[in-house]
């Protein structure tokens, strides 16, 4: 039988010094989260399918791990962190009237054959804010993103901020039903523009619903596109998601954090639980996102609870990647300590050892090789 030392297409090995620089990353990382009040939460490895469903709006079955279990229930593996902790927070904190703030690190899974150098395997960290609808919530998540990625080491990033109720109050002006506005949304949000006129033309939408809809997907740039994009509009669901936006932008001027904000009311997400806010954070050296979050109001209705909710996911695998292309240096802290020892030496070496270990110090024990 020949020896298998490789590893399936989509998931890696990751050990020595990377892996410590990782683990140092995380560390950091979890030290925001826990300053700004939020615990920590574990949510099962895999998960029955129905809380990854369709109508949940996470990913498409085709790109889920299924399995089944011997009773012939359908499990999947988690892709996402956040339905399965809405499921856990309806489940254990039905009674829980004060907002709820989790946060946790874990590895999702993703079964694509179109891979383009992305993992199927992903570390994620992130957080969630639960049973908070104001827009100090979503200003708090934009800040907590920005936090965690200057304290990761990132000197250079932009957190883009978007809006779902932009996009859905020009389709309800525009009379799409709800399948028509999930169809655009896949052309939208994978920058299809071409394909997005296209449908939008042989679905008879009037011209001036289109030129609103393919306009929204340039409205992008700093705090002075948001006057833009309200002008472009009349219903009032598009107005109000521009004032929102502009409310965030006051309240990260309080943070100090505005020169990380830029705005885009074109961004639309793959999942479609979002509702309302979009985050995403981009920086030099990965092709996607190293962040991406959103408000869910509607998601833990799905499981029994309607509570308003917000959160955001870190791909620390993209991250890493960032902070290697990037020459940013991550200290691993204390240097390895060797001690030799021979037979007859080794009492004094463990002693020696134990000692410098009880001051805080890394010790290894070596072997003596010819008396060297």
């Amino acid at each position: 039988m020949q020896k298998l030392v490789h590893t399936p297409e989509g998931v890696r090995d990751i050990y020595g010094e990377e892996y410590a620089k990782k683990l140092v990353v995380e560390e950091k990382i979890h030290g925001v989260f826990h300053s700004y009040g939020y615990r920590d939460i574990q949510t099962p490895t895999f998960e029955f399918f129905d809380v990854f469903s369709r109508e949940i709006g996470t990913k498409p079955s085709r790109e889920l791990y299924k399995f089944f279990d011997k009773e012939g229930n359908t499990l999947v593996l988690r892709p996402d962190f956040t339905p399965s902790i809405a499921r856990c927070a309806s489940k254990y904190f039905m009674d829980e009237s004060a907002p709820l703030r989790f946060c946790y690190m874990g590895n999702a899974y993703s079964n694509t054959s179109q891979l383009q150098g992305k993992l199927k395997e992903v570390t994620q960290m992130g957080s969630e804010l639960i049973g908070e609808p104001s827009v100090y919530a979503d200003a708090e998540m934009a800040a907590m993103i920005m936090e965690t990625l200057l304290e990761a080491g990132l000197l250079e990033f932009q957190v883009s901020i978007g809006q779902v109720q932009y996009f859905k109050g020009i389709c309800e002006e525009a009379g799409l039903s709800e399948e028509m506005e999930l169809e655009l949304r896949e052309y939208i949000s994978s920058k299809n523009y071409f394909g997005a006129e296209d449908f939008l033309l042989r679905s008879n939408v009037p011209r001036q619903h289109c030129n609103m809809l393919l306009k929204s997907a340039e409205l992008l740039g700093g705090v002075e596109i948001l006057k833009e994009a309200k002008e472009s509009v009349t219903n009032p669901v598009s107005i109000a998601a521009v004032e929102r936006l502009e409310q965030i932008y006051q309240l990260l001027c309080v943070y100090g954090m505005e020169k990380y904000v830029s705005f885009d009311l074109g961004m639309l997400s793959k999942y479609n639980y979002y509702t309302g806010v979009i985050l995403k954070a981009y920086t030099y050296g990965v092709g996607d996102a190293v962040v991406t979050g959103g408000r869910y109001d509607r998601l833990l209705g799905y499981f029994g609870k309607e509570r308003p909710a917000i959160g955001f996911m870190i791909g620390i695998d993209s991250l890493m990647e960032a902070l290697s292309r990037q020459k940013i240096s991550v200290s691993t802290g204390k240097e390895v300590a060797a001690i030799s020892y021979r037979q007859d030496t080794f009492p004094q070496a463990v002693a020696e050892a134990k000692k410098r270990r009880k001051n805080g110090e890394a010790v290894e024990l070596v072997p003596e090789v010819n008396g060297k």
